[in-house]
């Protein structure tokens, strides 16, 4: 059985079919998203939604954005997690906290971040002499994390809401929780089956060693961590009636966020807003949009220009100590008596340098 799926999936692999498949669904997810758009922000009075903003209490907005801060410090575990997944002890959490939150922050507002934040990761951890591999395997734990975290909350939150989820895909109540408890069995059975013994996905150099039992149930607890910080965020900013209450807008908001995902678009852009504004039909327009605009501010825009301006700096410092350390390697050759110590200051210079 296995057997037969492997060479299925290496069948599509060879025609493309996965890609093209991916793009068509890429493709119909914004079509669709943007006809929703038109039709739901026809006649949206944009002075109403400036007012929204305005009459936004200065409280709700310190505690989105309390809890945004606190969603990108249980993101840069993601990391932290995968680089020691892989036996990379030695990296320090400061490089893990850095690699996660630039990259994570920067593939969120340009899109596909499977490969800007690939990039951005080989980047930071190039210099710790990971390559490309080692940054792929990264990138594919940090990924299972997030999807991990993500059916656990749809899983539990559906099942004990079905109603919420059922205001975006428009199917039965029964059906959405009947793919609810599809979803629980599933994580499950990939939890046994992780635990009973050692699990590898990939061929050769680019195997990846599964976490065991214990530690998937941790990944899925970061997830889990993560995306509630998300949605209380997003809470926060929804208006005060009606309340819906806190797992209604979680199980819509992670809906709509996984929606964006698929689309590739920058910040899941128009894909995530129209299934919000599809979910809680039942809220004043305005002042949806209002909170949702107030959260990409907080979410998106604020962590993207951090990102680009600690990236920015880092690449400052790192330039600064390269001409340093040539001018030593310089002095070096020009004094041959003194080389044993500029050697030594040149190698130790070198190891800093890489962080």
């Amino acid at each position: 059985m296995l057997e037969a799926i492997r060479r299925a999936i290496s069948f599509l692999r060879q025609k493309q079919v996965l890609h093209k498949l991916g793009v068509v669904i890429s493709i119909s997810v914004i079509a669709v998203a943007c006809y929703v758009l038109y039709h739901m922000l026809r006649g949206i009075d944009t002075n109403e939604v400036i007012d929204a903003i305005k009459g936004t209490e200065p409280r709700q907005i310190v505690l989105a954005a309390l809890f945004v801060a606190a969603g990108y410090f249980t993101l840069t575990f993601y990391d932290w997690f995968a680089v020691r997944a892989i036996g990379r002890t030695d990296v320090p959490y400061r490089i893990n906290a850095l690699a996660a939150f630039t990259s994570y922050s920067i593939g969120h507002n340009v899109g596909a971040s499977v490969f800007t934040g690939g990039a951005v990761r080989y980047r930071i951890y190039s210099a710790w002499g990971l390559n490309a591999i080692d940054v792929a395997k990264i990138c594919f734990l940090a990924g299972l994390t997030f999807w991990l975290g993500n059916a656990a909350v749809l899983g539990l939150g559906i099942a004990y809401h079905p109603e919420a989820a059922a205001s975006i895909d428009q199917l039965p109540v029964w059906l959405n929780r009947t793919a609810a408890f599809a979803i629980i069995l599933g994580l499950i059975g990939y939890v046994a089956w992780v635990w009973v013994q050692p699990r590898g996905v990939g061929r050769g150099p680019w195997t990846v060693t599964l976490p065991g039992g214990p530690l998937t149930l941790l990944q899925i607890g970061i997830g889990i961590v993560d995306l509630s910080f998300c949605a209380l965020a997003m809470y926060m900013l929804t208006p005060d009636e009606p309340n819906v209450g806190f797992v209604v807008v979680a199980v819509i908001f992670v809906s709509a966020t996984l929606l964006g995902f698929a689309s590739h678009s920058p910040g899941g852009l128009g894909v995530f807003d129209a299934a919000m504004l599809v979910g809680l039909w039942q809220m004043d327009r305005e002042e949806l949009l209002a909170g949702m605009l107030l959260f990409r501010v907080l979410y998106y825009i604020t962590p993207f220009v951090l990102s680009v301006i600690l990236l920015t700096l880092r690449e400052i410092i790192i330039g600064a100590r390269s001409k340093r350390l040539q001018r030593l390697a310089s002095a070096a050759d020009v004094q041959p008596m003194a080389e044993p110590r500029h050697e030594a200051v040149y190698v130790r210079e070198r190891r800093d340098g890489s962080a």
